[in-house]
């Protein structure tokens, strides 16, 4: 059984971020949160776990966790990893978390599945139906 850091420590640790980029600098709680909910939502769709998301991501259950509620920015290794675990090209996450920004004339990128997942007609039973032959699709080629 793993010993618990105490509290003190472990914000400070998740506040400064490596060399290497596994720990990510708090950003903008709204970026955050956006990215956040972005990612959990693409889990759920995916039918991960937060244990399995994490696992194929090398990323820590509870750092994802922190992430999905949008309580830390994560780190462009951090995006990298989970975006090829779930097969979202990585630039859709950067700008979900503020990091790139879309030049004022340009059109928003969507993708098919961020289409699936905001049309608002559709159940999350029909969402989940469309995405899942969608990525059977990609996966075909």
């Amino acid at each position: 059984m793993a010993n618990k850091k105490p509290k003190a420590d472990a914000e400070n640790n998740s506040k400064n971020a490596d060399a290497a980029g596994t720990k990510a600098d708090t950003g903008s709680t709204e970026e955050s949160s956006s990215v956040g909910s972005f990612i959990r939502a693409q889990r759920e769709l995916a039918n991960l776990s937060l244990r399995q998301l994490s696992g194929m991501a090398d990323i820590s259950n509870a750092y994802l966790s922190q992430i999905e509620r949008g309580l830390h920015q994560p780190s462009l290794r951090v995006l990298k990893n989970v975006g090829e675990a779930l097969s979202i090209d990585p630039e859709t996450l950067m700008t979900r978390a503020g990091i790139l920004r879309r030049q004022s004339g340009d059109k928003p990128v969507s993708t098919v599945e961020e289409a699936v997942e905001a049309d608002a007609q559709l159940s999350d039973e029909e969402k989940q139906a469309l995405i899942t032959v969608y990525r059977s699709y990609l996966a075909a080629k």
